[in-house]
């Protein structure tokens, strides 16, 4: 395989979770997207990309089973975690650390407003998430958002200095500053449910949890290497980070993320098994919260081929072949 193309790991294949969308898919998709554009936020290149991708897509893989009140919110979430994606790429650290501060600051102060875009767009989803998210989930929630904040500004740092970090300094980062946590605690609100704080500190449901977290991540940096390469962006993903660390090329460290992915997906499995045995101690929320997190590792890996997010026009091929063929910067 030459340096010009490469193959990504068939972890459809290797994934034992069954798939589903949502059914109100169609008409919280249509209201969201408008939703977005109607702020202005993005430039007419980044809200085309932003669209393109079809964000809402993906969260109708990932919440099936949510009501259409909290899946238009879940919606609305996806898209403004992508806005301040999409702004904060393009931004040192200190910019980033700002943007991600209006969005938290939104988040934790009731009448915290600086007149921006950002500011409306964060306190309307606010205001959706309010009407019916328990409290242990809205505190855990906004924890989130902090280490969610502090990550994005420290990506944006490593970004400028061009540093690559080591593997276990990245996988901590990335747990962060993908913002799986915030998106994993949506769970409770769509499901109906707020567990207490001592599930979140039980050996057993951790295990899973991070497994969980750790699949979406790997997976999706294997996806959009060639997105985030194109864009000078490479240095925040496990791809390069493998690569520099264990002087792979492309392809081995592609090899190795299917063979982690496969391995997370083990003891996902295993530790799913342990927890069944506690004969619900932990309580009827935690096997929903568990479905919850397959839901959110098939329906990624569904969603990254179904849109033109990762693989542009190519997207079905891609899923296909496998094949990768990397492009320019003028192509992204």
């Amino acid at each position: 395989m030459s340096a010009q193309q490469f193959t990504l790991p068939d972890l459809l294949a290797v994934c034992p979770f069954k798939g589903s969308t949502n059914p109100h898919y169609f008409r919280a998709a249509a209201e969201s997207s408008a939703w977005v554009k109607s702020f202005n936020v993005l430039s007419a290149r980044k809200l085309a990309f932003l669209l393109q991708g079809s964000s809402e897509l993906l969260v109708s893989h990932a919440y099936p089973y949510a009501p259409y009140e909290q899946f238009r919110t879940c919606c609305d979430f996806v898209n403004l975690l992508f806005v301040v994606d999409e702004v904060s790429d393009d931004q040192n650290g200190k910019d980033a650390r700002g943007t991600g501060d209006v969005f938290r600051n939104v988040m934790r102060y009731p009448d915290w407003d600086d007149g921006s875009a950002l500011a409306k767009m964060t306190r309307e989803f606010k205001e959706r998430l309010l009407a019916s998210i328990g409290p242990n989930s809205y505190r855990r929630f906004l924890m989130h958002c902090d280490n969610y904040v502090d990550a994005v500004a420290q990506e944006a740092e490593y970004r400028e200095r061009g540093q690559v970090l080591d593997v276990a300094s990245f996988q901590r980062l990335r747990r962060e500053n993908s913002a799986i946590r915030l998106c994993f605690g949506l769970f409770e609100y769509a499901l109906g449910i707020d567990l207490p704080d001592r599930i979140f500190q039980d050996e057993h449901f951790m295990t899973l949890y991070w497994a969980a977290a750790d699949m979406v991540c790997w997976s999706n940096d294997v996806y959009s290497y060639d997105m985030e390469q194109a864009k000078g962006h490479a240095g925040n993903n496990i791809v390069t980070v493998l690569m520099r660390q264990y002087d792979l090329d492309l392809q081995a460290a592609s090899n190795l993320v299917g063979e982690h992915f496969e391995e997370l997906t083990e003891r996902f499995v295993k530790a799913r098994k342990e927890l069944s045995r506690l004969d619900g101690s932990l309580g009827d929320g935690v096997a929903k919260y568990v479905e919850a997190m397959e839901h959110w590792v098939i329906g990624n890996l569904e969603w990254s081929f179904e849109s033109q997010r990762y693989f542009g026009i190519q997207h079905s091929k891609v899923k296909d072949t496998l094949v990768v063929v990397l492009s320019s910067s003028e192509e992204h």
